[in-house]
């Protein structure tokens, strides 16, 4: 068995209590950031606490996979049933899954049955850029960010031609190939790329089938930019990934698939009007399918939007104002009707300003939902430079999400059912210089109207006579913890490590919400050693709870992952990584296996 998982082990981990971000996250941040006011700002005045995962970093951490790589984002746990390919579940500060806003490209994507993003239909591999933003966002993004918003950022073209090519290979069988194009030419720019995995995998369900359940996942990306003027620009991304995984279904001796299949369509005008007036209008679609063989189930989501973004720069101080519409389609055969759908008009407005070490930054939002009226939402960030290297920080913020189709008007559906809404209040301080970062920010998210699924024999008569259960607003759930990180150097390694303490709660019972740990942090080294790019990271999880009456106990674990990279030849890379290096035996979802040793090797060729 895994011992458990406490601070009294961090003793023998220096530097758990002294940081904020793995190191291998921080070593390089763009100048620039959009997600945290939906405008590109310089990072300097953020005041939201994101974190910013560049292409670079992706690849240096050797991450199998993007539930993997924001494992080890501080405040961010995943839970999966089973593979790399399986259901996937993030939490951001403890949050639910469906609490974090995704956006592709500033495409929104969704699932209006289960909720959330489709973690595991998203391909590292096409991403160049991540950014993450803690805390409720709803009156930049509206419905959805009661936890917070990732947004993810595919290959942009730059001038000239760059090719390249990746072949890889590792345990249970698993093949990769990994190839993308990219460049400019005069006022056009591209970039194209494709992927194709596939794994024989493990048994992920020991109970069940006793067979391997492995996975195929094919993915291509595309980014087309047209430089109009010196002022407008237009721009398309396309994201289109399938992925078919092996599953037992209960009692299943067949062999069981499900399919995930995730798109998503964009179309942005950018213009900068004047020095001081900029606008952008987009236009998007999300799509997301989930299907399963043989026992038959399908459930197709649609995410229309439309955005109109205006911008004024005024000195020191920058006004925002933008209307925006998002249409939602469900199509599931467990629906009444099959086909349902739903609308969201809004308008949002924003306010910021630097003066000297004063940083304010106001957002306001009306969403007008069809089904569900009238919904403000507000948040205000201010932080305080109190030396050249220290600032304090503190924001407020509510948001709500709308319940999902499914959730309304399914068999197990309730049709009176209320958004579910948020107030946080957060206070952090941070510290940087020259190599040396730190952080510290402690949070408190309130959640009304939570809507949980409630079994029991007659515990839902919803027109159909009595069921097993059905969906209600049943629950409130207070997220609060502390999360601290930060990096240093010490000679030629580069030390990182993240502590999270927090309480994800049920209020009404007092239990400790499913599958979320009250204790994590992630320690991380790298450095170079005679043409060795060398990396290693720990990851540790406390005990969780599989159930929400938290009587079905998973233990804690620690992981231990090592990478190791270097140039062959000038257009040549070696990249090799092994995962839980120890082969130590957890599970994260009761009843799912993970992997245990895991290799990995590829060879990459990418033109200079």
């Amino acid at each position: 068995m895994t011992p458990r998982f406490s601070c009294g082990r961090l003793a023998l981990l220096p530097l758990a209590c002294f940081a904020a971000f793995p190191a291998f996250a921080q070593l390089t941040l763009p100048k620039t950031v959009v997600t945290a006011t939906r405008v590109q700002q310089p990072v300097a005045e953020v005041v939201a606490d994101i974190t910013i995962l560049d292409r670079d970093v992706i690849e240096r951490s050797g991450a199998g996979g993007l539930a993997d790589l924001l494992g080890r984002v501080p405040g961010i746990s995943f839970s999966r049933n089973g593979g790399a390919a399986a259901t996937t579940s993030v939490y951001m500060r403890g949050a639910e899954s469906r609490f974090t806003a995704v956006f592709v490209d500033g495409v929104r994507i969704d699932s209006q049955s289960t909720g959330g993003a489709s973690w595991n239909a998203i391909p590292l591999s096409q991403i160049d850029r991540i950014e993450v933003v803690r805390g409720p966002a709803a009156a930049v993004y509206g419905s959805d960010a009661l936890g917070g918003v990732i947004q993810i950022f595919t290959r942009k073209g730059e001038v000239g031609l760059s090719p390249s090519v990746e072949l890889g290979v590792g345990s249970q069988g698993t093949r990769k190939l990994d190839a993308s194009l990219s460049g400019a030419q005069g006022n056009v720019d591209y970039a194209l790329g494709i992927y194709r995995e596939t794994s024989q995998g493990f048994n992920v369900q020991p109970a069940g089938n006793p067979d391997k359940d492995g996975y195929h996942n094919t993915a291509a990306s595309a980014r087309l930019g047209w430089q109009l003027s010196r002022a407008q620009r237009l721009e398309a991304t396309l994201l289109d990934s399938h992925v078919d995984t092996q599953y037992d279904a209960p009692a299943s001796v067949s062999d069981d698939h499900a399919r995930n299949d995730l798109q998503t369509l964009g179309l942005k005008w950018l213009a900068n009007w004047s020095d001081i007036y900029s606008t952008e209008v987009g236009v998007s679609r999300g799509a997301d399918r989930y299907e399963t063989s043989p026992n038959a189930y399908l459930t197709d989501t649609r995410v229309s939007s439309y955005l109109w973004q205006n911008v004024w720069k005024l000195g020191q101080h920058r006004f925002t104002a933008a209307l925006e519409r998002r249409e939602d389609r469900l199509e599931n055969k467990s629906t009444t009707p099959p086909i349902t759908d739903r609308t969201q008009n809004a308008l949002s407005v924003g306010y910021g300003v630097r003066l000297g070490a004063h940083t304010l930054q106001l957002n306001a939002r009306h969403d007008e939902d069809s089904e569900f009226g009238g919904q403000n939402t507000g948040g205000a960030a201010y932080s305080y430079a109190f030396t050249s290297n220290w600032r304090a920080t503190a924001s407020t913020g509510t948001a709500f999400r709308a319940p999902t189709l499914f959730q309304r008007f399914s068999i197990y559906g309730v049709p009176s059912l209320k958004p579910e809404t948020a107030r946080n209040l957060e206070l952090g301080v941070k510290y940087e210089e020259h190599a040396n970062r730190f952080s510290a920010v402690a949070y408190r998210n309130k959640v009304s109207d939570l809507i949980t699924y409630v079994s029991g024999p007659g515990s839902c008569i919803n027109g159909v006579g009595p069921l097993a259960g059905c969906y209600g607003n049943t629950a409130s759930a207070r997220y609060s913890g502390i999360t601290l990180a930060g990096d240093t150097r010490l000679a030629d390694v580069r030390l990182g490590a993240s502590l999270d303490l927090q309480n994800p709660k049920d209020l009404g019972t007092g239990k400790q919400l499913a599958r979320r740990a009250r204790r994590m942090a992630t320690l991380t080294a790298d450095t170079r050693v005679a043409g060795w790019a060398l990396g290693g990271e720990v990851q540790l999880v406390g005990d969780r709870f599989n159930d929400a009456r938290n009587t079905q106990k998973l233990d804690g674990y620690s992981v231990l992952n090592l990478t190791a990279r270097t140039a062959l030849a000038r257009d040549w890379t070696l990249l090799a990584r092994v995962d839980n290096l120890a082969d130590k035996t957890y599970e994260t979802v009761k009843g799912y296996a993970t992997a245990g040793r895991t290799v990995y090797v590829s060879l990459k060729w990418a033109s200079q």
